[in-house]
């Protein structure tokens, strides 16, 4: 399997190259040549686990490059350390059924990718025995995953930046409170927004890139998307046997496009899905581009589901790939105006958008009013599992997964502003208030931050040496 960049430059890149670079060198997102056709996975009555199934839908992404037994032990160690034996589990909310992707270590979705894309960069890197700087953003979960799927491994650094005081405090202490040599946390005076217009500004360094070896964390790496395929495939199965017919959308809650975009390409392969449903927050610009054709940035705006509050969603460039029929100069095109804040769909563009996804904007009042609803029948959601639930009930379908993305405990104060409770936290936790903490706060400056980054890396050199 080979891949391209949604730009055009680059057309042969391997899954070695995607995997350890993540952002293509003319700026672009990788997106690979061809997709399999997978619906046997979901039409055999083979009792298939989650690894079974994560070892077959990788498998044609990694030819090659990744033997077929290395492969099942990368995927095997990556899922050890989740809490139940199957990653991802179906509970029922109402008439609705939950896909529960909160058993990692982080008590986040991104642990399911994050933790196989840390193993997948050991591996990677030990075999060729090179070294990896990371550079990532976050908007609260994606930080705190990368984070323990990459802590004490050698031959790599992670920068994480997280937006000051935009991130609960939760995800701030999960973060912070990891004090390996190869983790440093940057906090800096802005929105995730900036923080990402950062990275993707580093990464366009070209000699920066080549010299420390530059990766991705953050959902521009292809390969955080195709490790999120196999939950689509392992629910809409599980749900058929619970419920006993085919489920007919998903919905998932979204800020980046990457998590709703690992669904659209199951669907592609093979998995038959009608819809997708777009649930978002105040920070609607998916929501406004679904509606009128038109990506219009805006400032975004601090809600209780800190994960959505984003502007800029990278992995729309993906999917505005695949609508304009691979006319990558057409993507290229969008993504200049971009730089202007605003960028029109062609009428083809807008009808096949329309005809993948259906989207609505979750308000903060119903957020608050749905974590509120459910913890009267007793189940506790998060507020971005919240904007799902009210996303779905605005939409005729009879058979709906709601994506859960993060364990309510992570978010207590929206919790004890909906419900009027203290929500109990894990042990786990718990534990974090206890901990020695560590975080440069720094400018939303490109030069501010490349030089902390810059000042790092150096001194670990000197001290390698």
């Amino acid at each position: 399997m080979l891949y391209s960049s949604t730009r055009g430059l680059i057309s042969s890149a391997s899954f070695e190259d995607v995997a350890l670079s993540g952002l293509a060198p003319d700026g672009g997102l990788f997106i690979p040549n061809s997709l399999p056709d997978l619906s046997h996975l979901y039409d055999t009555k083979e009792d298939l686990s989650y690894t079974d199934l994560a070892l077959e839908i990788f498998l044609p992404f990694a030819d090659g490059i990744v033997p077929k037994q290395d492969l099942k032990t990368l995927i095997e160690k990556s899922y050890s350390s989740f809490r139940i034996p199957n990653v991802v589990q179906l509970t029922t909310a109402g008439k609705h059924q939950l896909l529960d992707l909160f058993y990692g270590p982080t008590f986040a979705f991104k642990d399911v990718a994050l933790q196989f894309l840390g193993n997948l960069f050991e591996y990677l890197l030990a075999k060729n025995n090179k070294q990896l700087t990371l550079i990532g953003a976050t908007s609260g979960d994606t930080g705190s995953a990368a984070i323990y799927g990459v802590r004490g491994k050698k031959n790599i650094h992670l920068f994480v930046l997280h937006p000051l005081n935009r991130v609960t405090k939760i995800q701030e202490l999960q973060m912070t409170s990891v004090l390996d040599d190869n983790i440093t946390n940057i906090a800096i005076e802005g929105s995730f927004d900036n923080a990402q217009a950062i990275v993707k500004e580093i990464f366009s360094d070209t000699q920066l890139r080549k010299t420390y070896n530059l990766g991705a964390i953050n959902s521009i790496n292809w390969v955080r998307l195709m490790a999120q395929v196999p939950y689509y495939f392992y629910a809409a199965r599980e749900y058929r046997k619970k419920v006993g017919t085919d489920v007919e959308a998903f919905c998932v809650p979204t800020g980046n496009f990457g998590n709703i975009y690992a669904g659209y390409m199951a669907k592609q392969m093979g998995l038959p899905i009608k819809k997708l449903i777009l649930a978002t927050n105040a920070n609607d610009i998916l929501h406004r581009t679904i509606q009128t054709g038109k990506y219009t940035v805006k400032e975004s705006t601090p809600t209780p589901a800190p994960s959505m509050d984003i502007q800029i969603a990278s992995n729309f460039e993906r999917y505005l790939y695949d609508i304009a029929d691979k006319d990558t100069k057409l993507v290229a095109s969008h993504m200049e105006d971009l730089k202007t804040g605003e960028f029109a769909l062609t009428q083809k563009e807008r009808d096949k958008l329309q005809s993948d996804f259906c989207s609505y904007a979750t308000s903060t009042e119903e957020i608050y009013q749905y974590i509120s609803s459910y913890n009267e029948q007793g189940l506790n959601v998060d507020p971005h599992t919240a904007t799902g639930l009210c996303a779905a009930d605005q939409f005729d379908f009879q058979n709906v997964i709601c994506l859960a993305t993060a364990h309510p405990s992570k978010f207590g104060d929206a919790f004890f502003k909906a419900t009027g409770k203290k929500i109990e936290l894990p042990s786990v936790l718990q534990e974090l208030e206890q901990k020695q903490t560590s975080c440069i706060h720094a400018a939303a400056d490109i030069n501010a931050i490349k030089d902390i980054i810059l000042t790092i890396l150096r001194e670990n050199k000197d001290l390698d040496q």
